[in-house]
């Protein structure tokens, strides 16, 4: 039985597929299910988005994907499936740029295998985001990767 699914999106040849995700963490002895959605946004500090454009070096970004969904495993236990799918390339307002999901036999522990690990791909994954806006202007974003040292060796932002 496969426990963990992480996958990068090209978003010029797929797109991350949300039901796909509930399906693989679903199972008959899982009481909780958790999942965190992102989608692009039209506004980020005052201005308006037309798009993002991520960009990652694909086999560090899903090293970094695998050691989170080890790291989970060590803090909740072997009674886990977790999915993580990011996008990279352009995505338009509304497109979804990431998906977490967790299935445990209850709740909490869902609730803290998505939350963790979420906050391990936006803090402690190499991912940089480039925000396209409506006045034709873009924008490299410095990203939550950058923005603490200690996120980025615990996964946890403080």
């Amino acid at each position: 039985m496969d426990t963990h699914f992480v996958h990068v999106a090209d978003r010029a040849q797929e797109v991350i597929d949300v039901a796909a995700a509930l399906d693989f963490v679903s199972d008959p002895g899982f009481g909780g299910i958790t999942m965190f959605v992102g989608h692009i946004r039209d506004l980020n500090h005052g201005r308006r988005v037309t798009g993002i454009s991520y960009d990652m070096y694909r086999p560090l970004a899903l090293a970094r994907f695998a050691e989170i969904t080890a790291q989970a495993t060590r803090d909740i236990g072997p009674a886990l499936k977790l999915y993580i799918a990011h996008a990279v390339g352009r995505l338009e307002v509304g497109d979804v740029a990431v998906v977490v999901a967790a299935g445990t036999p209850h709740r909490d522990e869902a609730f803290r295998a998505c939350r963790t690990a979420i906050e391990a791909v936006k803090h402690a994954t190499p991912i940089w985001k480039q925000e396209h806006f409506e006045d034709g202007d873009s924008a490299w974003s410095e990203g939550c990767s950058l923005c603490d040292e200690s996120a980025a060796t615990t996964g946890v932002a403080e």
